[in-house]
């Protein structure tokens, strides 16, 4: 791990702790800078304040979903679900603390507020993609699979998070790939052929961008 990445975690593993113990109110930055050896200048270079402590890894996590969506893929709507199938896979290999994360943002309003709105940051980046990757896609395709597509996530790792039980990858991946069905945009199984005839079967359901870009694939 980078060490700036390892400040990053101990500062906001001793932030949660003391948010648990004494209160998210109550807990101040110079408190949760000793706690995690650090100075009070350290602190505000890595986080903003508080609230920042709690949303870091998501703040990460967008850029790193943004420079993966930004890469090109041959399939915008697989792209999109790997991107959560990331996200997911990221608080899941350290659940514990994911756990107390989860703890305090039910317990401050303020911090559920910020929530909703990172949440709607996921699905926005996922819209933008899907737009630009996907010329002449209905909006409501777009926006609609981003949002279904983000609300499966959450409600997934919410399993995760309200549990002591492992919550397995395959458990999201299944789902997703369930989103696509329903979508109408199920993940592609061409198989290659000389012929010169095409003839293509698709959902009824499967939105005409997606529809245009399978044929042009297989056209190519």
């Amino acid at each position: 791990m980078h060490e700036s990445a390892e400040l990053r975690t101990g500062v906001v593993a001793a932030a949660l702790e003391l948010f648990a113990s004494q209160g998210f109110d109550q807990t101040s930055v110079e408190q949760i800078a000793k706690a995690a050896g650090v100075s009070r200048s350290t602190f505000f270079r890595q986080f903003g304040g508080k609230e920042d402590v709690v949303f870091a890894d998501h703040e990460v996590l967008l850029e790193q979903l943004r420079t993966f969506l930004g890469e090109g893929h041959d399939d915008p709507w697989g792209a999109v679900c790997a991107a959560s199938e990331s996200v997911f896979a990221h608080f899941a290999h350290d659940p514990e603390l994911a756990r107390r994360r989860y703890q305090i943002v039910r317990q401050v309003p303020v911090l559920r507020e910020r929530e909703i709105i990172t949440v709607f940051r996921y699905e926005r980046l996922f819209d933008d993609y899907l737009r630009s990757s996907l010329p002449g896609i209905d909006p409501l395709d777009a926006v609609g699979f981003s949002a279904l597509v983000t609300a499966v996530h959450n409600h997934v790792l919410r399993q995760l998070l309200r549990g002591k039980k492992k919550v397995p990858l395959s458990t999201l991946q299944t789902a997703l790939a369930d989103v696509r069905r329903r979508y109408g945009v199920p993940s592609e199984t061409a198989t290659e052929a000389p012929d010169d005839v095409v003839v293509a079967v698709f959902p009824r359901s499967m939105p005409i961008a997606e529809v245009t870009r399978r044929l042009r694939t297989q056209l190519d």
